[in-house]
């Protein structure tokens, strides 16, 4: 698979308990369904070829020898399915010793097999009884005439996918202080960890299960699969579920339901978990000083597919989905922002507030957020100075919200036009007002921004920033203007959020009429106003007519600079993420790749911009403050990226 998927298989056979010629046929049936579905990594369970609860059984020979000539035959049935891993469970008798093993076999040939470490003897476990745990230092078996690695820490990386170092463990030793998966990510980088289990139900397990397993790999940067027993194992004392799971980075991916029988497949992208430990510092590969073995098998090429991906991409990737989560994070962002302000009034002794209102989302969500945080100080609202400021391209809507959220409120207002002002600009420049271009916009825009700077020198207070994460990362605002403030509240929050932290304080705010002019904000077409309105008074300039869909400039922004995805790929997921726009028509190849090169272009012409912005309080983990998350040169090129987009112009043969 390209862009650096990889399709992974969770598998759990029926099991027929010590009928190896069973299980093994059943291993066979979905080793097939697994490769026809496209997967390249197949995990099956613990124990799979015998069954895990064989109890003493496993001391048979008739048991073992079955299930390594079970395992002979299934190295020669993988021949069948080139370029894909399978990890397979069996009891193996090395040195007279017996182990619970994951084997390793591909094309045709058997490359590892990894030992148990941590040997459960404890409640319902009784391992110890048949099972020694793996060697302190790994060593090479002879196995069919073959040398082949034994360790209890094992990993195979492939000769055509760098970056895919795959780690195996088995059922217990995740559930232990200190599991070999740490071992195997930090001294080997394995990116992907497969779990051979057998984990049998009890009330609860389940949800500790399924955080385990989140959780490891959120805290090791990597991929799990996690595969368990199932339906076919003794019941004499407990019972087992197939409970399979898959996630990435903390983010379940596919799980099974339990007792359903159900097989789970899901793309890893190994690509973003590399690209997050490159941006994590504290993310460091660790010389070992283990006595362990520690062996990175390399294998022949793992097979790539040009699949459809399985696997869901928000296109809202800033904004929960769920309302319950959604709220509670507005709740939590409009703190992060009235406390920011509120410590910087502090520490200025600033009893006044000054912004630009305009009626528009952005101006507004500033304006609530200031009214927070002169609460949260006690201070009197009045000492917030909403300053409407009606140009050229002023509608009445946008000036009567303007007016009346300013109301509501109960903050100070100031009208002032600018027309006169700005008309004296143009004669000084010597610029025809009738030219409606860049110069005759931005004079406007400049305007407004001097005369808030001028009113808090006024009333000693701070100028606050209206401008959002999304403008920014486009350079959609004029320089040393609307870009210019003393504390810009909303320098972290992209557009599509901006929307619902307006939302959610509409739902919330309890005053009807307070709500209802929020909720006419919200619906009013964002736009600078900086041209004419048309001939019915209506807003003429509508930015996303300019520039583009917020939703696509925001999907773009979230996945380039969090996971520094390349601009094929970010086309290929955009396709995924708004898949029902491009059903309605509302988008098509063209339109997603005409804005995600208009995107590109203006991410990098615009540094500027952002390395000269003022400060503002960082509420997630997309931010571009020149001080933290982006230290872009301004003069950096865009030519590699605007290379692979003419690349994928022609590979879509748009004209």
């Amino acid at each position: 698979m390209k862009d650096g998927f990889v399709r992974v298989a969770s598998m759990t056979p029926k099991v027929t308990v010590a009928d190896v010629s069973a299980n093994l046929e059943a291993v066979k049936v979905l080793m097939k369904e697994a490769y026809d579905k496209g997967a390249a990594i197949v995990s099956f369970p613990e124990l799979v070829l015998t069954g895990y609860t064989c109890n003493d059984l496993f001391l048979q020979k008739k048991l073992l020898d079955e299930a390594k000539k079970a395992l002979v035959e299934l190295k020669e049935y993988s021949s069948e399915f080139p370029g894909t891993l399978f990890f397979i469970g069996l009891p193996l008798q090395v040195k007279s010793k017996l182990y619970n093993v994951v084997a390793a076999v591909k094309d045709g040939e058997i490359h590892g097999f990894t030992t148990k470490k941590h040997i459960p003897n404890y409640g319902e476990f009784y391992e110890a009884r048949w099972f020694n745990p793996g060697p302190k230092k790994g060593e090479f078996i002879e196995f069919c005439g073959d040398f082949v690695p034994f360790s209890n820490e094992l990993c195979y990386k492939f000769s055509n996918f760098e970056d895919l170092i795959v780690g195996v463990e088995i059922c217990e030793d995740l559930w232990t202080v200190n599991p070999p998966s740490t071992s195997m990510v930090t001294v080997q980088g394995a990116s992907l960890i497969v779990n051979a289990s057998a984990s049998n139900e009890l009330i609860g397990k389940a949800n500790y299960r399924k955080s385990l397993v989140s959780s490891t790999s959120a805290r090791l940067l990597c991929a799990y699969v996690y595969t368990s027993a199932g339906e076919g194992e003794s019941t004499q004392d407990i019972v087992f579920s197939g409970h399979n799971i898959i996630a990435e980075n903390g983010s379940v991916l596919a799980e099974s339901k339990r007792f359903s029988g159900e097989n789970i497949y899901a793309d890893i992208d190994i690509e973003k978990l590399v690209a997050e430990r490159r941006r994590m510092s504290t993310f460091r590969a660790l010389e070992d000083k283990s006595a362990d073995f520690a062996a990175i098998i390399e294998l022949d090429e793992i097979r790539k597919l040009d699949l459809e991906l399985n696997r869901f991409y928000d296109k809202a990737p800033f904004v929960p989905s769920d309302k319950e989560e959604r709220d509670a994070r507005c709740e939590e962002i409009l703190n992060i922002q009235s406390y920011g302000l509120k410590k910087r009034l502090e520490h200025t002794h600033s009893k006044s507030a000054v912004i630009g209102i305009s009626g528009g989302l952005d101006s507004t969500l500033a304006l609530l957020v200031t009214a927070r945080a002169f609460d949260l100080l006690g201070l009197d609202r009045k000492g917030i100075t909403c300053v409407t400021m009606p140009g050229f391209g002023t509608t009445d809507r946008t000036y009567s919200n303007a007016v009346l959220l300013t109301k509501k409120l109960g903050c100070s207002l100031r009208e002032i036009s600018i027309v006169d002002a700005v008309r004296q600009h143009f004669h000084d420049i010597n610029h025809d007002e009738s030219v409606h271009d860049v110069t005759y916009e931005n004079s406007q825009a400049r305007e407004r921004t001097q005369l808030l700077m001028d009113i808090a020198n006024q009333t000693a207070g701070l100028v606050i920033g209206t401008g959002d994460l999304s403008e920014l990362a486009l350079g959609w605002a004029t320089y040393n203007g609307d870009h210019m403030s003393m504390y810009a509240v909303n320098v972290s929050i992209p557009k599509t959020l901006v929307r619902h932290l307006v939302r959610f304080y509409a739902d919330t705010c309890k005053e009807e009429e307070l709500s209802r002019v929020l909720l006419d904000v919200l619906d009013t077409p964002v736009s600078p106003e900086l041209l004419p309105p048309d001939k019915d008074g209506k807003i003429a300039q509508k930015t996303e007519d300019l520039v583009g869909p917020y939703e696509l400039h925001d999907f773009f922004l979230y996945h380039m600079l969090r996971f520094g995805m390349t601009p094929k790929k970010l086309f290929r997921i955009a396709k995924l993420a708004f898949a029902e726009e491009i059903k309605e028509n509302t988008y098509s190849d063209a339109i997603i790749y005409k804005w995600l090169r208009t995107f590109t272009w203006r991410f990098f012409a615009q540094q500027f911009k952002r390395s000269c912005l003022p400060d503002g309080p960082k509420v997630g983990s997309v931010a571009v403050s020149p001080r933290g998350d982006l230290r872009m040169p301004s003069d950096a090129s865009s030519h590699i990226w605007m290379l692979e987009l003419d690349e994928l112009k022609e590979e879509l043969g748009i004209e």
